[in-house]
């Protein structure tokens, strides 16, 4: 079986690294599985990037253009939404002709338009769609937030349009667009998470679709428990104090929760004050050095890291892993944090309470509550049996995210896939 997945980027962002371990997973269990990517970042041969001329960057900056416009030339949410009106036309490739499966990741920012799915849906080959977000599922956003217009009568009035939009509004006509390609052609779409699953199966566009979850796969060779001093020395980090980590792509990004960090932090350091000495911040991400006076805490700020052993040092040099999304889907961070043997922290959201349990591999603490997401900082570091947590944590990953059980999974959605097709014909 040949599989092509087909993904924005090769390395950059949460999707991309899945999509690059499902390939992985797959190849070491016999499918045959290659990634096609417009920004291709490395050599690996299994990798295939688009050339010099479809390889455009006026597809990115013309979708970011008109949803300016529509935005009455507002910034506030410009990448917080996607049109998908420009992308490349992938079915002339080679890559594209000998796949079995062709397998849609992230494929937003000018990697293809609807018209380009289309065209993919219309070639025949069959279709798996991995959601890493809402987008497959709404109009134009990737995150509803509270909205659950996409699960009733279809997206308009967007909040994420200046005045909210209107009845008519470019969601609504992107919704309907996508209406009408979803519905002439049979996807089975994939979600990360069960909790993701849950909340688009009631969408319109996925009507009559099937929907299953399947999580990340990752490499437990590579992310695994490994010495914390030795860790901390490459990283040039402190070895007397209790390193608490934070990661994001963009450390800004309030939908991360960086807020509510810093206030759990503070609230933390109030109740014993003696931690301001024993314990130290470790931010890693873009724009991570813009929060050095906001913790109470001395701050070890590392900007965007894509090498795999310098992330598994950073992993193993924290005692603590702290995620405060608002939300999100099934977090690499996570589950990177917990191979290595780091208890975890985050609120009650998204596909967070599926990979945390609760005072057995770390702490999962009331949605967007500050209080107690201290409190359970403070537990881990400072109350619970830190070894246990961490032996937990470890078999959580192997048994639940490991290559051969992600990869058997999505095997057999393949086969369904390919079954349909032949039904069909």
């Amino acid at each position: 079986m040949r599989v092509l997945i087909i993904n924005t980027s090769e390395k950059t962002g949460g999707a991309a690294v899945a999509a690059n371990r499902l390939m992985e997973a797959l190849n070491n269990n016999g499918v045959k599985a290659k990634m096609l990517v417009r920004d291709k970042l490395t050599d690996s041969l299994t990798v295939v990037g688009l050339d010099g001329r479809m390889r455009n960057k006026w597809n990115f900056l013309w979708e970011r253009w008109c949803v300016f416009c529509r935005m009455r030339f507002s910034r506030k949410h410009l990448f917080e939404v996607d049109i998908a009106n420009a992308g490349t036309d992938i079915t002339g490739l080679r890559e594209f002709k000998e796949a079995d499966v062709i397998h849609l990741s992230w494929i937003n920012q000018g990697m293809l338009s609807l018209g380009g799915i289309r065209k993919i849906l219309e070639s025949g080959k069959p279709v798996v769609w991995t959601m890493h977000d809402f987008w497959p599922a709404t109009a134009i956003c990737h995150y509803p937030r509270s909205c659950k217009a996409y699960a009733s009568q279809g997206c308009a009035n967007c909040q994420y349009l200046p005045g909210h939009g209107s009845r008519h509004d470019m969601a609504h006509h992107v919704w309907k667009r996508k209406e009408r390609i979803w519905r002439a052609h049979n996807i089975i779409f994939v979600t990360c998470s069960r909790w993701l699953a849950s909340a688009v199966k009631g969408s319109g566009l996925l009507a009559g679709k099937t929907v299953t979850s399947i999580p990340n796969p990752i490499d437990t060779r590579e992310f695994k428990p490994a010495d914390k001093t030795d860790a901390r020395r490459r990283l040039s980090l402190p070895t007397d104090k209790k390193l608490i980590l934070f990661v994001s792509q963009r450390t800004t990004d309030k939908r991360k929760g960086m807020r509510y960090m810093i206030e759990a932090c503070q609230r933390l350091a109030e109740a014993d004050p003696a931690m301001k000495e024993t314990a130290a911040a470790v931010i890693l991400g873009g724009h991570s050095e813009d929060f050095a006076g906001e913790l109470p805490f001395n701050v070890y700020p590392i900007g965007y890291v894509s090498d795999t052993r310098k992330m598994v040092d950073v992993y193993n040099a924290a005692d603590l892993f702290v995620l405060p999304s608002l939300e999100d889907n099934l977090p690499n961070t996570v589950m990177e944090a917990m191979a290595c043997g780091v208890p975890c922290v985050g609120f009650n959201t998204g596909g967070v309470p599926e990979m945390i349990d609760h005072r057995r591999n770390g702490y999962i603490a009331a949605y967007k509550d500050a209080q107690d997401l201290a409190e359970g900082m403070r537990w881990v570091l400072s109350e619970a049996d830190y070894g246990g947590l961490s032996r937990e944590a470890v078999h959580k990953v192997s048994t639940a995210y490991s290559q051969q059980s992600v990869a058997l999974k999505y095997i057999d959605v393949y086969n369904q896939a390919i079954a349909y097709r032949h039904y069909r014909l």
